[in-house]
């Protein structure tokens, strides 16, 4: 029986939250339990005329899917990071360490030195590393000349290696002192 009316939705709501809520906790980080459980419903509401009889599997797999696309979303976070650290390292922003704990700190200060930039600049490096556009198709997707685009690029690196810098060097207050 679709869910016609709020009340409805309101008793699928108490018969399945905690059965949805275990079953994301089971599966999903907890960072994102909340939210995954929370756009369940959503959606349930939303697409509450094609909801089943039995709603609990297809709650299941709805929230299923929301947890698929919110790993697929923090794996391309990471691999974000990890390509601006690659393009950091090809452009001498950080010198090749063996060091795990350095390798950690480096990853620490490159995700500082990221979130310190403009959303502009975040766009532009995102763009180039990220997506691997071309200086033409990056310039079509931000409305500007290819020549633009390098400009922009060009100064998003420098602020970035420039930021990378400035946290390394803040680093060395937790250097012993002698």
């Amino acid at each position: 029986m679709p869910i016609e009316n709020e009340d409805r939705f309101t008793e699928v709501y108490r018969a399945h939250y905690e059965d949805v809520l275990r079953f994301v906790r089971r599966r999903a980080h907890p960072m994102n339990v909340d939210d995954i459980v929370g756009e369940t419903f959503l959606t349930a509401w939303r697409r509450r005329r094609e909801v089943p009889d039995d709603p609990r599997p297809w709650l299941f797999g709805t929230a299923r899917k929301l947890m698929l696309n919110a790993g697929r979303g923090m794996r391309r976070q990471s691999a974000l990071t990890v390509r601006i650290q690659r393009a950091g390292d090809a452009f001498g922003a950080h010198p090749p360490t063996v060091d795990p704990t350095a390798r950690a700190d480096d990853r620490m200060d490159l995700a500082a030195a990221w979130q310190s930039l403009a959303a502009v600049d975040q766009e532009v490096l995102a763009l180039h590393v990220w997506e691997q556009l071309s200086a033409k198709d990056a310039a079509k997707v931000l409305g500007c000349t290819r020549a633009a685009y390098a400009m922009r690029l060009t100064r998003a690196r420098r602020r970035l290696a420039g930021r990378l810098s400035a946290t390394a060097t803040a680093s060395p207050a937790l250097a012993p002192t002698h």
